[in-house]
């Protein structure tokens, strides 16, 4: 994949883009970068344009200024008309898979279908949305305190990923090395600007949702599950895949599969709808 940067305002976006045809925009997830995808891509990129972006606060992404979701939203919908995409397919995993359902709920116009990924709509009531605040605080907190390395130690091991440890050895270095690239002040800023308690419930307007969504999550993630089964239940076109023996990161634990669901997704829907036109 070729690096490339792109500045918008006061913040310069690293990105990666590979592959010709219709354009499928990656949004990883926190501690993550455009290498998240690095496995990913070539199995879609035989197909489109792919289009990984570094988030706020990680990878190559810099700024002068933190980012809340709606701002980040806004260089998105700039970064895209810079690239000479007017539409695009929109996939994101969990802080991704977030950012990915609010771009398509601020500029519906511009998204064709939306992929998401161990994703949710945000938190349902204000106490649940302050809790986590503080929660996210904290974190940021204990992340400039200690660093990076002590956080990696830690997030690495709550149990949201405690199905990655059954993953060869390599790729749970790739990982590691991946997070430990990142930085105190951007990990901290993201959870404080654009973390779950931070950025825009959208479960009441789920149903105004009107693009093919496809929905990932992985079967030993009960959290996910539960939230994207309720996802399925309020979008209009919604489609469900839940992975057996899998946990949060689907995309890493099973690359092939991850991979096979989204192109057939895209192909059929791409298919329905130039069929419709003739």
């Amino acid at each position: 994949m070729n690096d490339n940067l792109i500045a918008v305002e006061d913040t310069t976006y690293g990105y990666t883009k590979q592959g010709s045809g219709e354009p499928i925009v990656l949004l990883h997830g926190f501690t993550g970068s455009s290498k998240t995808w690095e496995n990913v891509v070539p199995n879609l990129a035989k197909e489109y344009q792919v289009i990984t972006i570094d988030l706020p606060g990680h990878g190559r992404t810099t700024g002068s200024s933190p980012k809340t979701m709606e701002a980040f939203c806004r260089d998105l919908k700039q970064m895209l008309t810079f690239l000479q995409i007017e539409t695009c397919h929109l996939l994101g995993y969990s802080l991704g898979g977030r950012t990915a359902l609010s771009f398509a709920m601020y500029y519906p116009e511009i998204v064709k279908t939306l992929i998401l990924e161990s994703a949710s709509p945000g938190l349902k009531t204000e106490e649940e949305r302050k809790a986590r605040i503080e929660k996210d605080a904290k974190l940021a907190e204990q992340i400039m305190v200690n660093g990076v390395a002590s956080f990696v130690h830690y997030w690495e091991n709550i149990p949201l990923f405690q199905s990655q440890k059954r993953l060869p050895q390599d790729v749970r270095d790739k990982i590691r090395m991946e997070r430990m690239k990142q930085t105190e002040e951007g990990l901290a800023n993201s959870l404080l600007y654009m973390g779950t308690g931070k950025q825009p419930s959208w479960w009441k307007q789920l149903q105004q949702v009107i693009v093919p969504v496809l929905l990932i999550a992985g079967a030993k993630d009960q959290k996910f599950v539960q939230i994207t089964k309720e996802m399925d239940s309020q979008i209009k076109d919604a489609q469900l895949s839940i992975i057996k023996d899998t946990g949060h990161a689907v995309h890493v634990e099973q690359v092939e599969k991850f991979a096979k669901i989204v192109r057939e997704f895209l192909r059929e829907k791409i298919y329905i709808k130039e069929g419709a036109r003739k």
